[in-house]
């Protein structure tokens, strides 16, 4: 690679970061192309040498939002030597996530714009969050070594999975702090509790 197209690259990659943090606190409708070009030092004419149109960097940048997530909840799982389920959910529902929209997981501020996808726009979202979504259940599930069974995994990590994203959802969007900070902790403690001996099935 030359070094002009050496430079491009890393331009474009720069600015893909940076909308990528952008998505995560203010969503997709919040994301300018002016203050994304700026922020990464660069004019904004220069813009469409790497991107097609708005609606092509709000994709993409959803997109590397939400995959970075799946290395962010592995290494936080393994944290935990002895439960990495344990240190999944402590991690996840901690104040620090809640905290740094900016760093944290893109299922949560993405999901009301996925599930616009298709019926009001062009950002072609949901086959992304689609394919997050599959990749944190398959994690999940792996980590349930309690569970009886494929069937029985996959079921509790889609149910770990929708309180986890809708915890520090709600934790976000209250104005009481005890309030977010009760919902946080208390997922928790429920999660952890279903990680004991079940009840063998009739």
């Amino acid at each position: 690679m030359g070094h002009s197209q050496a430079e491009k690259a890393a331009s474009r990659e720069r600015v893909l970061r940076i909308a990528a943090r952008k998505v995560r606190t203010d969503g997709v409708g919040g994301l300018g192309v002016a203050d994304v070009m700026k922020e990464a030092g660069l004019t904004h004419g220069g813009f469409y040498k790497h991107f097609a149109s708005r609606d092509d960097l709000v994709t993409q940048a959803a997109a590397a939002a939400l995959t970075e997530g799946s290395a962010k909840m592995e290494r936080a799982a393994r944290k935990n030597e002895r439960d990495a389920r344990a240190g999944l959910l402590d991690a996840y529902l901690s104040e620090q996530h809640r905290d740094t929209p900016a760093t944290g997981c893109a299922l949560v501020p993405l999901g009301a714009a996925a599930g616009r996808d298709g019926t009001d726009g062009d950002v072609h979202l949901k086959d992304a969050y689609e394919r997050q979504v599959r990749a944190y259940l398959d994690l999940i599930a792996g980590l349930d070594e309690d569970a009886e069974g494929a069937e029985e995994a996959r079921a509790e990590a889609v149910l770990t999975l929708s309180a986890l994203v809708g915890a520090v959802l709600m934790s976000r969007a209250v104005a009481d702090g005890d309030l977010s900070d009760e919902i946080l902790e208390t997922v928790n403690r429920r999660l952890k509790h279903r990680a004991g001996p079940r009840p063998a099935q009739a």
